[in-house]
């Protein structure tokens, strides 16, 4: 017996070949489009067929029809998500009715005259999950369009998709302009300040599909069969090299292996090229459809073998075109790395030859942001659909400090864009002239200033910023980035090399700081509801003490003989940091037993990160060489707000009272204990934000080295008894934030 797609195939074969005669006949694309929606009514037994194609990111524009009144194209317009149509380009699913007007979210637009019909289908034009626009056919009579007509509109709106990527239906109007052309913002998320101009480098080409309709759809399965067998190979190939003990790397792979040999995933497109799709055409219109489900499946687990489907179809398109991630393109000059995501391994190869980032996806915290931080390169993420419409050697201007990105920008944005970034210049060639200065107010008081690190990339700027040593060395950086565990012997010379390039500055080593949005490659996520709150850094430590064994050995060992410093992250009571404490001793016991060189102190402190800490009984203070103040992570479970959430972490201030309230309990019971207190975060950079720490009385600040300048400026300008006054002053007076009065006094 016949399938489905056996049925149907012919006629859509035919519409096909009709469609790809029309797209290759000259004459102006208006002219072009109207004859496809005469064709395509003609085709579907329909008296209305229309093309709505947007307009800006929010409004659709009938582009042309056949059937309705020939005055409302380029007339009628309809946001996003307004009428059946607007469900459609909302929704990114098909609109099938027998009765229009009485279909929820119709919309009478009575310069059309599509009162008249009342069947209606609609159907999203979209390409790799991009929706470009939607595709609607009506009747007069009352009826419900087939299964066979639904699929064969889909594969007709593919096509449409891939020659409107092309630029077949280039006219005059937004809604018809030339793909990749116009000037596109994209608002993202700030991960690492700074600005930079240059041009798009793709980490991963498009692969473009210049023959959506097939030549000879004889040949075409073969073809598909043909690469999907290479894939196959490709995977078990992949699978063989990978070690039994990488468990999560193999199951990826696995999963990969699963989706190659899925008889489903074969058949649709199997049957997309029996209805006269290449073979190309046909993979991405699965591409397509896996896209459109990962944006609107909530479950976590589901959108991960989305996202592998997604992958492998990358895969696949790549053997079938031959479009191979080397292009033989050159990188530009001023390259600004554009992606979906990326690895800490793979940006660091890049390594500093990068302007700036911008991610479609990633957050604040990700693995990529860490490292584009030590490297000082300005990053956006979750900049939408920025990889769907960036083309290599595009103009482009990364705003990381207003989260923006700028591509192909007009003349007047470019102006002002430069215009800020040599503001920003010229105030940092004052801040060198301070870089050999103390941070010292007008009152006398001195402001130890310490940079954050992890990676030896960080190293030169404990010069050039004028840091008086690292506050922070993030140690996880040096796992993350690699596939498998390093050796001893490996963060021994990386721990030793750190230590050469302080050049006696002091270093606080924290130790690995592994869980909650920091998975290693190699270690086996664990499935947890809040992994925020979950199973991570000092509790990995403590219950696997292998790995901490191991890293203790080696922090001990690259001293030398010089100062130790270590702090154990995230201590939420008193008994985790004395167990993490006896460890420390019993590796220098074992260390000293094997005849090796001690270091010549050994101060171990505690990062407080979360209140409960702030609570502990006395004996904590007492026991603790030094405390710092894990600012990021504090301020969110203080406020319960999450970091990576722009919903949230906006609503509340770090200059809130309660919060200053409670930094100065800390600073109070450290000060009663004689426990050296530090303030280490994102906030210790901010200057306002700075000198009221200090007022607070902190003395001790951690940041990127970027900010050490602009810090120690402001300090240098205020005194810290006339900023507490304005602080008490405020939080006397009921406001429930002391930044506008402050920022009133330092105005003044």
């Amino acid at each position: 017996m016949a399938s489905m797609a056996d049925r149907s195939g012919g006629e859509s074969r035919k519409l096909l070949g009709r469609l790809r005669d029309t797209l290759a006949e000259e004459g102006p694309a208006q002219a072009r489009l109207d004859r496809i929606t005469h064709l395509i009514a003609d085709s579907m037994g329909a008296e209305v067929c229309s093309i709505y194609l947007f307009r800006d990111s929010d409004t659709l524009e009938l582009c042309a029809t056949e059937g309705l009144k020939p005055e409302s194209v380029h007339q009628t317009r309809l946001r996003v998500g307004e009428g059946l149509v607007g469900r459609v380009a909302k929704t990114a699913e098909p609109v099938n009715t027998a009765e229009a007007p009485s279909t929820r979210g119709f919309r009478y637009m009575p310069e059309t005259g599509e009162e008249l019909y009342s069947s209606f289908l609609g159907i999203p034009v979209q390409r790799l999950g991009e929706t470009l626009g939607v595709l609607v056919v009506q009747s007069k009579d009352k009826r419900v369009y087939s299964e066979d007509e639904v699929y064969a509109l889909e594969v007709v709106a593919m096509v449409l998709a891939e020659m409107a990527e092309l630029g077949a239906f280039v006219g005059e109007g937004e809604a018809m302009s030339a793909p990749h052309q116009r000037a596109v913002l994209f608002r993202g998320t700030a991960a690492q300040e700074g600005t930079a101009e240059g041009y798009v480098w793709l980490h991963e080409p498009r692969v473009v599909v210049a023959n959506p309709v097939a030549d000879d759809p004889e040949a075409e399965l073969p073809r598909l069969e043909q690469a999907v067998e290479q894939l196959r190979v490709d995977v078990d190939q992949m699978l063989s090299s990978v070690n039994p003990a990488e468990k999560d790397q193999r199951d990826v792979l696995e999963a990969y292996r699963m989706f190659a040999n899925s008889r489903g995933w074969m058949k649709r497109m199997r049957d997309d090229i029996v209805r006269g799709l290449s073979a190309e055409a046909a993979v991405e219109k699965e591409q397509s459809a896996a896209r459109a489900r990962m944006q609107v499946v909530p479950d976590a687990y589901l959108r991960e073998r989305l996202h592998d489907l997604d992958d492998l179809s990358n895969r696949l398109l790549r053997i079938l075109t031959g479009q191979g991630i080397d292009t033989g393109a050159e990188m530009p000059e001023n390259p600004i790395l554009v992606a979906r995501n990326i690895g800490p391994g793979e940006l660091l190869d890049y390594g500093r030859s990068l302007r700036g980032i911008a991610l479609e996806e990633g957050s604040v915290g990700s693995h990529a942001a860490i490292v584009a931080r030590a490297l000082a390169i300005p990053l956006v993420v979750n900049a939408d659909r920025i990889t769907a419409e960036a083309l290599n050697q595009d103009h482009i201007l990364v705003d990381g400090d207003g989260g923006l990105v700028h591509l192909r920008p007009d003349d007047n944005i470019v102006s002002a864009f430069r215009d800020k970034s040599a503001m920003q210049a010229e105030a940092q060639k004052r801040y060198v002239s301070l870089r050999e200065m103390p941070a010292q107010t007008k009152d006398g008081a001195t402001v130890e200033l310490h940079m954050n690190a992890g990676l030896m990339a960080d190293l030169p700027s404990l010069v050039s910023s004028g840091a008086e040593g690292v506050g922070l060395f993030r140690t996880e950086l040096q796992f993350l980035v690699r596939n498998k565990m390093p050796k001893r012997s490996e963060l021994v010379a990386i721990y030793s090399r750190v230590l050469d390039a302080a050049h006696g500055k002091p270093v606080q080593f924290r130790t690995l700081d592994i869980g909650s949005d920091k998975v290693l490659p190699y270690m086996k996520p664990t499935d947890e509801p809040n992994p925020a709150l979950g199973w991570r850094a000092i509790r990995v430590g403590l219950d696997k003490p292998g790995v901490m064994r191991m890293q203790l050995q080696a922090l001990i060992r690259a001293a030398k003989g010089r100062p130790l410093t270590v702090m154990f992250p995230f201590v939420a009571q008193f008994d985790e940091f004395q167990a993490g404490r006896d460890h420390v001793h019993r590796e220098l016991e074992r260390e000293a037993s094997l005849g090796h060189v001690l270091p010549e102190t050994v101060e171990i402190g505690a990062m407080l990160e979360t209140p409960s800490l702030a609570f502990a009984p006395r004996q904590f203070f007492d026991m603790a060489d030094f405390i710092s103040i894990g600012g990021n992570d504090l301020k969110q479970f203080f406020f319960a707000a999450d970091r990576e959430n722009e919903r949230v972490r906006r609503r509340y201030d770090t200059l809130n009272v309660s919060y200053l309230t409670f930094l100065e309990r800390i600073v109070e019971r450290c000060a009663e204990s004689g426990t050296r207190l530090s303030f280490c975060g994102e906030d210790a950079g901010r200057p306002i934000e700075a000198v009221c720490f200090a007022a607070m009385g902190l003395r001790s600040l951690s940041m990127r080295p970027a900010s050490i300048g602009p810090v120690k400026h402001l300090l240098r300008r205020v005194d810290l008894g006339e900023a507490k006054s304005v602080i008490e002053n405020a939080c006397a007076s009921g406001s429930m934030t002391v930044r506008p009065a402050v920022k009133s006094w330092l105005a003044g």
